[in-house]
């Protein structure tokens, strides 16, 4: 399974560029009707997933061809803004809700046929956002179990301001992933909020911190030995320790946040009939069940077990002060200020 992480992935933005240019001259003379029909997905999810969801789709509808374009949650956020005008893509699958909820008017809002099977807690968070829930996300850290003995692994957020951990801490860039900036508004929570105190402790972290463009950069390097730690999010760091890779999870002491990611439809899709059914299938339970089973992904729904060797999201212990809307509210003042505590760190 690991090897299998390390692949490259679907498309990366540049050669999704290159998909999508293409993508719009077949929908140009392209219908919904007779004939079959493509339909164009934006997702933030990781290679295995998406060559499962692919497969699965495929059995079940094969006159519907998923074009799928991989990049992070912030990437495709722009890329639907640069294409508001004359939409190329039908649905978004897998990203980051915040990076949704702050851009509603690129969206149109859809309930699925599989919503009455969702938690009412997920269903409470996404109530009256253009989005639906697709899986859970506890943020968690992450650490190489033949670097760091289990007794001097971080316990906790605070446990990150300690000098040991300088430049051995990795951590993606919450101006480029929405799982990073869920876990900068996670941190700043458990400090105590957008104080000056609070950032002063993320600086310290920050401090620490090697920082990375992708998240999926994250539970690798650790996997791999470059960073004995890491600042990532349940799924990936699962794969890589079911996977036998040396690592452990950690869910921090002082709480963590547990968000949804999302699916929406693209307002203006050229598919809408076909982006409605794909998000019916998103949410159902058999392909719920196959990605918290084989793929360590958290299940939205009430009738899904959690993933394997992972704890009920009951016993995760929330972080004091962490809501999912005041890290909307908060979102590009947060980004904007944690870049200027780089650009001091620098100096």
């Amino acid at each position: 399974m690991i090897s299998r992480l390390t692949s490259a992935r679907v498309y990366t933005l540049a050669a999704g560029m290159v998909v999508l240019a293409m993508a719009a001259l077949f929908l140009a003379g392209c219908g919904s009707g007779g004939g079959g029909s493509q339909l164009v997905v934006y997702t933030a999810e990781k290679d295995e997933i998406v060559r499962t969801v692919t497969e699965l789709w495929a059995k079940r509808h094969p006159d519907i061809k998923l074009s799928v374009v991989a990049a992070g949650t912030n990437e495709i956020v722009q890329r639907l803004r640069a294409e508001r005008q004359r939409p190329l893509g039908d649905v978004v699958w897998g990203v980051g809700a915040e990076g949704l909820s702050v851009n509603p008017e690129l969206f149109t809002p859809y309930t699925t046929a599989e919503t009455k099977a969702v938690d009412p807690r997920w269903l409470a968070v996404a109530k009256g956002e253009p989005w639906q829930p697709n899986n859970v996300v506890p943020m968690v850290l992450l650490y190489n179990t033949k670097l760091v003995p289990a007794s001097k692994a971080p316990k906790s957020w605070r446990d990150l301001t300690d000098p040991r951990w300088k430049g051995k801490l990795a951590y993606a860039a919450p101006d480029k992933s929405g799982s990073a900036y869920t876990q900068l508004a996670t941190m700043l929570a458990v400090f105590g909020g957008d104080t000056p105190a609070a950032w002063k402790q993320v600086a310290r972290v920050m401090g620490n911190s090697i920082i990375l463009q992708s998240s999926s950069k994250v539970p690798k390097g650790v996997s791999d030995g470059e960073y004995e730690v890491g600042i990532t999010y349940e799924n990936v760091a699962g794969l890589y320790q079911t996977g036998g890779a040396p690592v452990k999870i950690v869910y921090p002491s002082d709480g963590t946040s547990i968000t949804p990611d999302a699916n929406a439809l693209i307002k203006g899709a050229p598919h809408p009939r076909e982006a409605k059914m794909f998000l019916d299938f998103l949410q159902s339970r058999d392909v719920q069940a196959r990605l918290s089973e084989k793929l360590i992904l958290r299940t939205c729904r009430t009738d899904v077990p959690p993933p394997p060797g992972l704890p009920p999201v009951d016993d995760i212990v929330p972080a004091p002060g962490y809501e999912y809307h005041w890290g909307v509210d908060h979102w590009k003042d947060f980004v904007a200020k944690w870049q200027d505590l780089m650009l001091r760190l620098q100096q």
